[in-house]
């Protein structure tokens, strides 16, 4: 029989880890499915940023949400990089990713919560969130002990990451169960966060694990397009709230329409423009920093939907933000997504290009003038095409002068 008809059944195949230089590996169906509890998660965070900041309870909502991306987007991480290494498809590994999909649904279920004891001045309540950590953390101990006893050039990689994974986890129910004050809670999150971080640094030092390169960039590719989804729902809402508000489908709508989506899709090619697979394939040794920095891109995309929706909540008269202050709940996060996405280009490719500063700069001026077109009256709409030059600053220079830059990082490198 030959070895791709050995492949369509599902019986338990040892995790020996693939190969990290097989041609065409891409995303599988089931990791598609796994992020389908991604789009919840992700959803539900920014609805709860909209909520509060509509309200006009600003540490609430940048204090709950930040918590909420750190801890969705870190399960994802966990979950992604070990099916890079160690995805066999056997019947083992899928009902594994089932319990994972459990888990993440139940840390979803606790984030409204999360963001209501936070509001309440009270201590953080985490227990429906770590109880959903627990169900994700069992089938990852209990994956990592299969390649510990099967893949024995690992198994001192799979021990360090067996016993960081399970300290944290630890630490965490302890922490919800004590639910200390705030400063007990931040003292000790840090120090929990600390070690998760540390977890992979020191495992990989024991006998690097075989992920793939261009695999493990195709998956922070799809979950930016998860987050980006945001910014559509939050067009969505925005124009629901003008059309049937107001009356009906106006110049103010269209330009809506377009703001949202040219916003969203400035974003996306902005993202898409550099070639991270091809990098990573080189420097397999820059891959924890850039994935890292990622918690940062997913979270200030998810941020910018949620000042979609921030828009749409004004245009129906439900806030208490004025039009100043909604405007910088979009280009607050449109700031961040635009500045650490330079950054980590700078830090990955290795490159400091002086043209970049004159971009930056560009960004920085469209932002600000959103800002004052709202100061100055102007409308929700207008406000928000101007805000939607922000990203296509850098999709023009990179059209232009940009992707030459690149080509020539990339050859030197």
């Amino acid at each position: 029989m030959t070895e791709a008809g050995q492949r369509r059944d599902h019986r338990h195949r040892p995790l020996s880890g693939r190969d990290p230089k097989q041609a065409h590996r891409g995303a599988t169906p089931l990791e598609l499915l796994y992020d389908l509890t991604f789009v919840v998660a992700f959803g539900t965070a920014a609805n709860e940023l909209a909520h509060y900041l509509a309200e006009g309870h600003l540490g609430t909502a940048i204090g709950g949400f930040g918590f909420a991306v750190l801890a969705v987007a870190w399960a994802w991480m966990n979950y992604s990089w070990f099916a890079s290494a160690y995805d066999n498809d056997d019947w083992v590994f899928r009902v594994a990713t089932m319990m994972q999909m459990v888990g993440v649904i139940v840390l979803t279920l606790g984030i409204e919560e999360m963001f209501a004891s936070l509001d309440r001045g009270t201590a953080l309540n985490l227990g429906v969130m770590v109880l959903g950590y627990v169900v994700m953390r069992v089938s990852m101990v209990f994956l990592w002990s299969l390649v510990a006893r099967h893949d024995r050039d690992r198994a001192p990689a799979a021990r360090k990451y067996l016993w960081t994974i399970g300290f944290a986890q630890a630490g965490w129910v302890v922490l919800a169960l004590l639910r200390p004050p705030l400063p007990g809670f931040l003292l000790g999150g840090c120090v929990l966060f600390a070690l998760e971080l540390a977890g992979p640094v020191l495992a990989e030092r024991r006998g690097p694990t075989p992920w793939h390169a261009r695999h493990i960039a195709e998956r922070h590719g799809l979950l930016m397009l998860i987050t980006l989804g945001e910014g559509i729902f939050g067009t969505v809402a925005a124009l629901n709230a003008l059309v049937h508000t107001a009356h009906g489908w106006t110049v103010d709508a269209a330009l809506l329409a377009v703001a949202g989506i040219g916003l969203t899709f400035g974003i996306w090619w902005t993202y898409f423009a550099v070639p991270w697979g091809e990098v990573l394939e080189r420097h397999r040794e820059r891959a924890y920093v850039w994935s890292a920095g990622h918690i940062l891109l997913f979270g200030s995309v998810a941020a910018t939907g949620a000042g979609l929706h921030v828009a749409a909540y004004f245009l129906e008269g439900e806030t208490a933000l004025g039009s100043t202050a909604t405007v910088l709940t979009v280009a607050v996060p449109v700031s961040l997504y635009v500045l650490v996405l330079y950054v980590l280009y700078m830090i990955f490719i290795r490159h400091r290009d002086p043209f970049h500063l004159l971009l930056l700069a560009g960004t920085a001026g469209v932002l600000v003038a959103a800002v004052v077109c709202a100061e100055l009256g102007m409308s929700m709409s207008w406000c928000l095409v101007v805000l939607m030059s922000g990203p296509a600053v850098t999709v023009v220079g990179f059209e232009t002068v940009g992707h030459r830059h690149l080509a020539e990082a990339l050859s030197a490198d």
